[in-house]
């Protein structure tokens, strides 16, 4: 059916009690008053924690939206999200829009008191438009190209792509924006560059070069080296696609080209969305936690609460780590709380190979994970399994049958527990004084230049470093953010990519008395990916306090004496600097008659802090205990403070008060005494007193509110 336009018509459910005692006028001037008022609301605020799970009625094999509308709202569900795969069905054929069906879906969602958070379906295209339009389609490297038949198979920047793309959200924004029951908006889903390489992305790219160049080519011969194998050159038209290109500065930059468009065009939507939403809806994209390919500062510009979508393991892998890295990173680049767009709820995959449903508890235990991480909100993917498609075993909270089940149940108790005391989890801040220094640049220009078998940029092993004892810490994207001030301790994976501008913050921090842990390969290439020509680490040789000329391959060893009393046998490996200190104390010598010469980690004073450097791919072990030494030198960590199992998170709640997360992290019961000040806990309601011992049951969880 083609589209129709009732005016007022988001209004009414509000205003269906009144109707058999207004005049029409008087309904039409109550929907502009109450327009009006909406309006002039400030932007959303959570007044509670919102849970829920991404729900398609589309999908189902039979009618049964009152029948999942009554088992969402006595499982305590609070929030859907809706809409952003339905292209095809919200445009049928092209010019045809029917949203009658989305319709039925909002209302009777609003009539229950659920809320809306509805999609732009932009990342999966209808039929229609691929048959139609061919050449939006992806092309990719080597003459590969992307056929119909899957999502997220377009080139994003392609002209004719994005006219159909906003005639779609305007359509969608002209009918929904006022519609009583949304509380916010995505646009598009999980974006990314994806490989996309088409002639006119390519032209894109060689204008964005030009720019960063000032359209002087000797400039780029220069910066880039591509005298390198004479493949230096004079005219613009000559600049060469980004099929088979080795240039390890062009490789880089062609990333930053694609973090940069990925960013333009979700805030190309943002501006489209903001026209029409009201000041009390919000705006948001749901990114993974892997975020290599993204510019997170520019693409949250206009998002008051991105989004990240985040799955882990569970059963016996279950230890929260994953859910506190991308809670980091998000709150940290956000400056805010955020929302979980989606999580696992059972067994996740494209087959049915890794279907590992969380045991008894566990469930519970990671919304509450999300929550101690800074979140506002949680949604599973999704609220019933598929009977079709891909992602058939993606499973959501009801199964194959759509019958309440033993998931059901556990949501149900969370969501109860959520309706109680969820008033003092919401808005939780942090002042964490550790930060890790992610650097886009590095990681890319790493995988390009590998130097190792293992991870050749290991961020996740620094996380896990601090994570797993207990010292929590924001994730910073020093591509883009050189302001340290307020911390006392900063980490740093192998920084091998980085302006002198960065090196110089680095060098300024230590010397006011910041404390740095800084891993192998750091400071040795500019911003071009281009070797700087002085001795490593070149900018940052005073505040590391040695300088090296050579490095080595190597294979697994351990350190001479053992001095940091670990137990793993191989505890270096892979790569050794030849590390020459001017005024650094050497750490830790390797056991070896020739790279024993020379210290494999050292610690220098600088000005009035500490820089901790490790010359060499530590293991996990000694990374730890590297990490530990300069954290209890640094104050961010006590020697008395809980250890895994137990891992505790906390923050500030909008009360005012300290909020103390404690997890235990297995199946068995775990003893500890508590340190801290008198606290209830609020869930049981109980009141902790220092020196009590607690008992946290398997896979439990106890929230401490300190009075």
């Amino acid at each position: 059916m083609p589209q129709r336009d009732v005016p007022c018509a988001s209004l009414s459910l509000t205003i269906t009690r009144y109707q058999k005692t207004m005049k029409p006028k008087n309904i039409f001037l109550l929907c502009l008053l109450l327009l009006d008022v909406r309006s002039l609301e400030g932007q959303y605020k959570f007044d509670k924690p919102l849970y829920g799970a991404a729900y398609y009625h589309e999908y189902m094999p039979t009618e049964r939206l009152d029948e999942d509308i009554r088992l969402m709202k006595d499982a305590g569900l609070n929030v859907i999200r809706i809409g952003e795969s339905a292209w095809g069905l919200f445009e049928p054929q092209e010019g045809v829009f029917e949203f009658e069906w989305m319709d039925r879906i909002m209302d009777k969602m609003h009539q229950a008191g659920i809320r809306i958070i509805l999609g732009t379906p932009t990342y999966s295209i209808p039929a229609w438009l691929a048959h139609k339009h061919p050449e939006i389609l992806a092309e990719y490297q080597r003459g590969n190209k992307a056929y119909y038949g899957i999502r997220q198979n377009i080139d994003f920047t392609n002209p004719t792509f994005k006219y159909y793309s906003e005639r779609i959200i305007r359509k969608l924004m002209e009918r929904y924006a006022k519609h009583p029951g949304i509380i916010g908006y995505q646009v598009d889903n999980e974006t990314e560059a994806r490989g996309v390489n088409n002639r006119d992305y390519f032209i894109g790219f060689r204008n964005y070069i030009k720019g960063r160049f000032n359209n002087d080519l000797d400039l780029l011969n220069k910066a880039w080296g591509m005298n390198y194998w004479g493949m230096n050159i004079r005219t613009w038209e000559e600049f060469y696609t980004r099929d088979g290109v080795t240039n390890p500065s062009y490789k880089n930059e062609w990333e930053r080209y694609n973090r940069k468009q990925v960013a333009d065009f979700l805030n190309w939507q943002c501006d489209i969305v903001n026209e029409y939403k009201r000041n009390d809806q919000f705006v948001t994209h749901c990114f993974m936690p892997d975020f290599h390919n993204i510019d997170q500062v520019e693409s949250f510009r206009q998002m008051q609460y991105p989004a990240i979508n985040i799955y882990h393991d569970v059963q016996d892998k279950q230890d929260g780590q994953r859910i506190a890295y991308a809670g980091d990173f998000v709150r940290t680049v956000a400056r805010n709380n955020y929302i979980v767009m989606e999580t696992n709820a059972q067994g996740i995959g494209w087959d049915a190979r890794t279907q590992y449903p969380p045991y008894d508890r566990q469930l519970r235990q990671n919304v509450y994970a999300h929550y101690a991480a800074g979140a506002n909100m949680v949604e599973y993917w999704h609220w019933s399994t598929l009977h079709y498609g891909q992602e058939s075993y993606w499973r959501g909270v009801l199964g194959h049958d759509l019958q309440p089940n033993r998931i059901y149940d556990e949501v149900k108790t969370t969501a109860q527990e959520l309706a109680r005391i969820g008033d003092h989890l919401i808005d939780l801040k942090k002042k964490n004084k550790t930060a890790i220094l992610y650097s886009h640049d590095s990681y890319h220009a790493l995988n390009f230049m590998p130097y190792t078998y293992k991870n050749n940029y290991p961020i996740d092993m620094v996380h896990k470093a601090l994570y797993f004892q207990n010292i929590e810490a924001d994730i910073i994207p020093c591509d883009k953010i050189t302001d340290f001030n307020g911390y006392d301790m900063l980490i740093i994976p192998p920084l091998y990519v980085a302006t002198d501008e960065l090196l110089q913050a680095i060098d300024k921090f230590v010397s006011a008395g910041g404390h740095v842990v800084m891993m192998h390969k750091s400071g040795y290439c500019n911003e071009h990916s281009a070797i700087r020509a002085t001795a490593a680490p070149g900018p940052l040789r005073k505040a590391c306090g040695f300088y090296y000329q050579e490095f080595s391959t190597i294979g697994d060893m351990h350190l001479k004496d053992n001095p940091f009393q670990l137990t793993n046998t191989n505890q270096i490996g892979d790569w050794y600097e030849f590390l020459i200190p001017e005024t650094a104390k050497a750490l830790a010598y390797a056991e070896h008659p020739f790279f024993g010469k020379w210290p494999v980690i050292t610690e220098n004073t600088y000005g009035k802090g500490k820089l901790t450097y490790i010359g060499t791919y530590p293991s996990q072990e000694l990374l730890d205990a590297t990490i530990k030494k300069a954290a209890l030198a640094a104050k961010v960590v006590t020697t008395d403070s809980y250890s895994f199992p137990i891992i505790q998170r906390s923050g500030i709640n909008k009360l005012g008060k300290i909020i103390q997360y404690l997890f235990n992290y297995s199946a068995a019961a775990q003893q500890l005494t508590y340190t801290g000040p008198p606290a209830q806990e609020l869930i049981s309601g109980k009141v902790a007193k220092p020196g009590q011992t607690l008992l946290l049951n398997p896979w439990e969880v106890l929230i401490m509110e300190q009075n």
